[in-house]
């Protein structure tokens, strides 16, 4: 089988993007973790495919792979690259193109200047639906840990919502320092997220600028991650710390995120880069 495919990157978050509209490809686990694979593969953070509609009201389908094989809900960097994609390779002619993912709508617009708005949806507080096992919804949640794993920290005060993903979110004083290589696992896969949980750890610098270093949940630490940056802002405004409109810098770039409060979506603006064409015979 012959695949086609682009390589390309959301400030160093980076996809291989498979275009299912005009070939036909099929994906097993195996595959997918052999083309991820940084030494012996493709390599990339999330492998993403551009279906046809499932829905006539749509322009698109939107599916998001981890490199280990397992399929996520959620991927705002991708979804910028999505959106530069089917403009560059005349998929679709519109400028804003309306798409579905396993988890909810997107709508993504290229503005003249390249860089890719998405309206990311409403977020999402109510413990069940994160998914996650507390009691009720809070602002700040505690999160025990085993202090003999984590460096002598036995609980960690941390926000949660869903941005079409699980997040948890977790003040810090210094993002370059903190023990996200010590820390990032224990809470990805901690218990009170079943279905595993996106880890951010977020340095406050002002009312509109955060840093933010983010554990992907099947990938571990990226460059970047979209929803992570939109979670953070969303939770650091729910917490009082933050405008409505914050600069978030991550180790790939600077992504705007901006949010009206509860009820209303999440909007994230940041570039979306081509790298190069390939074809993979596997």
């Amino acid at each position: 089988m012959q695949i086609k495919f682009s390589k390309m990157h959301g400030l160093g978050n980076d996809f291989m993007v498979v275009d299912t509209v005009t070939q036909k490809v099929f994906f097993s686990t195996d595959l997918i973790k052999r083309l991820g694979d940084r030494h012996f593969g493709v390599g990339f953070d999330q492998l993403l495919l551009i279906e046809p509609p499932y829905n006539p009201d749509f322009d698109f389908h939107y599916r998001i792979f981890n490199q280990d094989g397992s399929e996520v809900q959620m991927c705002g960097n991708g979804a910028r690259c999505f959106a530069r994609y089917v403009l560059d390779h005349g998929l679709c002619a519109k400028r804003e193109i309306k798409v579905s993912t396993m988890a909810n709508e997107l709508t993504l617009k290229v503005e003249d200047d390249g860089e890719v708005v998405v309206n990311m949806g409403v977020p999402v507080f109510e413990p069940a639906k994160i998914p996650c096992t507390f009691a009720q919804e809070q602002t700040h949640y505690q999160v025990k840990l085993d202090p003999e794993k984590s460096g002598g920290i036995s609980e960690l005060t941390v926000g949660a919502v869903s941005m079409g993903n699980p997040h948890m979110v977790t003040l810090v004083d210094d993002v370059d320092t903190c023990a996200i290589a010590t820390l990032g696992p224990l809470l990805e896969r901690h218990e009170t997220f079943p279905e595993k949980v996106n880890v951010g750890f977020m340095q406050v610098l002002s009312r509109s600028e955060v840093k933010l270093r983010v554990f992907e949940r099947g990938c571990g630490e990226t460059m970047a991650c979209g929803t992570g940056a939109c979670a953070a802002a969303v939770v650091g405004m729910t917490q009082g710390l933050l405008d409505a409109k914050v600069k978030v810098h991550l180790p790939g770039g600077t992504l705007s995120i901006s949010w009206q409060g509860k009820g209303k979506p999440v909007l994230m603006k940041g570039p979306a880069t081509h790298v190069y064409e390939g074809v993979i015979n596997v």
